[in-house]
């Protein structure tokens, strides 16, 4: 879980290497934008989890997953797979921050409904979440803008070495501990998990790109920002509310592998499409 963090820390500070106080205002500063994006990931997913629950009779754990999953943010290191899908990296790291720091005060209250909703306790400390979005999200996303007005030429020489140590120590902590559960994962098939998660990303995908707006390059940033949720948070809901359900890590590696099928069919399509478009 060290390395996970620290690959995280590496990589948002490489995004401030490059960001600047604009992008970081990209939703504040457009009111539709900004209400599309909440409607699509806060109002949208929570309904689709409560609907996916409710047809498919999902295992306990798979149920958790998909609640904590729709109350949480975009996660970190989402921006990369929306840069080669063509998105507008102004508006994904706009949402990274916007929606994070908005988490802090959305996750709980949805929990609270979820609670009625379920017939069942859901809870989260508004600490658990800041804390966090603060060590995750908004600290190294600060340090690198810092050091980028500082320290102009240094940042541009190891933005792009932080990029690369920051996804090749992620992905092969992630191969390890996907390797490590193998069996529990195993253990979630059966039940219409594998159908209801594959209908909550792409209920996600298609919900985030008909609320983007006109612009190919919005739809593209929110579809896959609905879609991925921030597995980091999803767990520390998960855990905090359910500590004796083991199942639910696996659940959420289960979500993040199928996650990367489907998103990267959609990503394919956006890109051509994109392209296509630009050369016309």
């Amino acid at each position: 879980m060290l390395a996970v963090q620290a690959s995280i820390v590496i990589t948002v500070f490489g995004y401030g290497l490059e960001a600047t106080l604009d992008d970081v205002l990209y939703v504040v500063r457009r009111p539709l934008c900004f209400l599309r994006s909440f409607v699509a990931m806060f109002l949208v997913m929570p309904l689709l989890a409560i609907g996916l629950d409710l047809a498919f009779d999902l295992r306990r754990e798979i149920e958790v997953a998909l609640v904590a999953l729709s109350l949480s943010p975009v996660p970190p290191l989402l921006m990369k797979k929306q840069g080669k899908a063509g998105g507008r990296e102004s508006y994904g790291l706009g949402l990274l921050v916007t929606m994070g720091v908005l988490s802090v005060v959305i996750t709980p209250i949805g929990m609270m409904l979820m609670t009625q909703a379920f017939g069942r306790q859901f809870e989260l400390p508004l600490g658990a979440i800041a804390l966090v979005i603060l060590k995750a999200v908004l600290l190294p996303l600060a340090a690198g803008m810092v050091v980028q007005a500082l320290l102009p030429r240094v940042a541009a020489r190891i933005a792009r070495p932080a990029a690369i140590i920051g996804t090749v120590l992620l992905a092969v902590v992630a191969l390890l501990i996907v390797f490590a559960s193998r069996h529990a994962i195993l253990g979630l098939f059966g039940n219409g998990t594998l159908l209801a998660l594959i209908a909550f990303i792409v209920a996600g995908l298609a919900a985030g790109h008909w609320l983007g707006g006109p612009d190919a390059q919005d739809r593209v940033v929110l579809a896959l920002s609905t879609a991925s949720r921030h597995p980091g948070i999803a767990l520390a809901l998960a855990t905090i509310n359910f500590p004796n359900e083991p199942g639910v890590t696996a659940a959420i590696l289960l979500y993040l592998l199928v996650n990367v099928l489907v998103s990267m069919v959609y990503v394919t399509w956006q890109r051509k499409r994109i392209r296509s478009a630009a050369a016309a």
